[in-house]
């Protein structure tokens, strides 16, 4: 039974995991887009005015683009990996939960305290 549970916890995050970088590679699909224009008309509104500084956006766009790419296309999954699991190697008192792992005790009291409220309120 406990396999199975955690086999399914898997490949729940696998889908999770899936669909993230979906939607990274659409949006990417929508932002390269963007920039592509926003790049045209800068580039053509600045030779028009003489105005160097109208290119100024494409710098920050171009920063956003190059990160959307590394995140659909990539390593940046891989990067984030690594660095998740040094932090659980190296830092793993940052994981910690305030007030520590709930226990049964914590959680009946919780639920019991709930219970209680609604059945006031009911009243």
């Amino acid at each position: 039974m406990m396999e199975r549970q955690i086999l399914m916890q898997n490949q729940m995050r696998e889908r999770q995991m899936a669909m993230q970088i979906a939607w990274s590679r659409e949006f990417l699909k929508y932002f390269g887009s963007f920039f592509a224009v926003a790049t045209l008309g800068l580039t053509a509104g600045a030779i028009k005015s003489r105005k160097p500084g109208m290119m100024a956006p494409i710098v920050p766009l171009g920063i956003i683009l190059a990160y959307q790419m590394d995140s659909a296309y990539g390593t940046l999954i891989y990067r984030m990996r690594g660095e998740a699991e040094n932090i659980m190697a190296s830092e793993h008192d940052r994981l910690d939960l305030p007030l520590g792992m709930p226990t049964f005790e914590s959680i009946e009291k919780a639920r019991r305290a709930k219970s209680s409220l609604i059945s006031l309120l009911e009243k």
